[in-house]
């Protein structure tokens, strides 16, 4: 679920508030108003309306920001399902990562590039009309604007800046996680300077060192996600199909009559594991209980499990080279519960369900994960909370 409230469309896109840039509202148009109030002493409610108004600019601009990026993405293809304004300015969700580092860096610096221009723009009208009270808010917008750009550019995520480094990496090393890394390691690196920093100046009495602190830790945080999230990708792409299955099925005589499947194996298996058919030693299909539901009793003395069999070849199934990270998007895309993984000779290598993917990913980072887990996710077909894999192997889709 969108956290934050709707508030419309912008070119085909959602717009959302979060619930915490309500507060930053409040506080900016109220400081806005009383400052410009001293400064126009005359202006009496008028300079109350001017720091709304300033505030409803800052808004607008952030949006602005939001929309260059955005725009450039659906340039390439790339969906932008959201657009989040927030306490620390706003965010716009792609649900694809870009396919080269070229869209990667386009997409980065045209945010930037908006701000800038929209700087330049508010700075040269001001020129004419910079003693009214909405010169102030006009000039005070170009300031904020040219300081929006700019601090974008620091190179760390999760600012452009960063994404733009990341960008710079992949194209020299040809290797989009050591982007991702080195990215993200600046931008903790800039984070935890920020925090430490911002804590000493308000140590000192400066109000603006707390706010610093808070959006160094903004940034740590995301950008300590971020690398996490590259990590898990880059051992899903790592990870075969044929590294995580596991063989909790079974392969029954194809020309096994339906009532003695029913009376050996339905009844008396809880639950009833997945069946293959199989017939002078080669694979015939997969039997489905709701198939043997479809079939009148009265016919389950005459008709064979080769009757019901769907053929393989109409199956969803993966080799076992294929990256984990596809298997995911498979299953996620299709709802599947489980997915069959194939030998190079068309016969049933294994079976692949959400349990296995969180094992194998767990080994592979060397994760502490028991069995009574996997058999949870297993039962309940979905993935823990802190490891949204259908999330992180969508966005990296395009690119595996």
């Amino acid at each position: 679920m969108q956290p934050g409230l709707r508030i419309g469309v912008f070119f085909g896109i959602p717009l959302y508030i979060h619930p915490s840039w309500f507060y930053i509202f409040v506080i900016l148009t109220w400081v806005y108003g009383l400052r410009y109030v001293s400064l126009h002493r005359d202006s009496g409610f008028l300079g109350l309306l001017a720091g709304l108004l300033m505030v409803i600019g800052l808004f607008s601009s952030v949006l602005i920001h939001e929309l260059g990026h955005s725009l450039v993405a659906r340039s390439f293809g790339i969906k932008v399902s959201s657009i989040t304004l927030f306490l620390f300015g706003g965010v716009a969700a792609i649900e694809q990562e870009p396919k080269t580092p070229g869209q990667t860096f386009q997409i980065a610096i045209a945010g930037p590039t908006v701000s800038v221009l929209i700087a330049g723009v508010l700075i040269l009208m001001n020129r004419f009309n910079s003693r009214s009270i909405i010169g102030d808010v006009g000039d005070t917008l170009g300031g904020i604007n040219l300081t929006l750009g700019l601090f974008n550019l620091i190179p760390g995520l999760p600012l452009d800046g960063g994404q733009m480094l990341k960008a710079i990496v992949w194209k020299l090393t040809g290797d989009r996680f050591k982007g991702v890394y080195w990215a993200a390691t600046m931008g903790l690196l800039l984070g935890w300077f920020a925090i430490i920093f911002g804590l000493w100046t308000a140590l000192l009495g400066e109000s603006q060192g707390f706010w610093m602190a808070l959006l160094g830790w903004f940034v740590v945080q995301n950008a300590g996600t971020t690398k996490r999230f590259a990590h898990i990708q880059q051992a899903l792409v790592a990870i075969k199909a044929g590294d995580a299955m596991g063989r909790e099925f079974r392969v029954l005589d194809a020309n096994l009559t339906l009532r003695q499947f029913a009376d050996d194996y339905v009844i008396s298996e809880s639950p009833s594991p997945i069946y293959f058919t199989a017939s002078k030693g080669r694979y015939v299909g997969m039997i489905s209980i709701e198939s043997l539901r479809s079939i009148e009793r009265s016919q389950w003395e005459s008709k064979t499990l080769h009757d019901i069999s769907q053929p393989l070849t109409e199956i969803d199934g993966v080799t076992e080279k294929t990256s984990l990270l596809l298997v995911i998007n498979q299953i996620e895309v299709k709802s599947l519960r489980r997915i069959t993984v194939l030998s190079p000779t068309g016969g049933v290598a294994g079976v692949i369900d959400r349990g296995d993917i969180v094992r194998a990913l767990a080994g592979r980072l060397k994760s502490r994960l028991s069995e009574s887990d996997v058999r949870r996710i297993k039962e309940e077909g979905t993935y823990p909370p802190d490891l949204p894999l259908s999330a992180i192997a969508k966005a990296y889709s395009d690119l595996s």
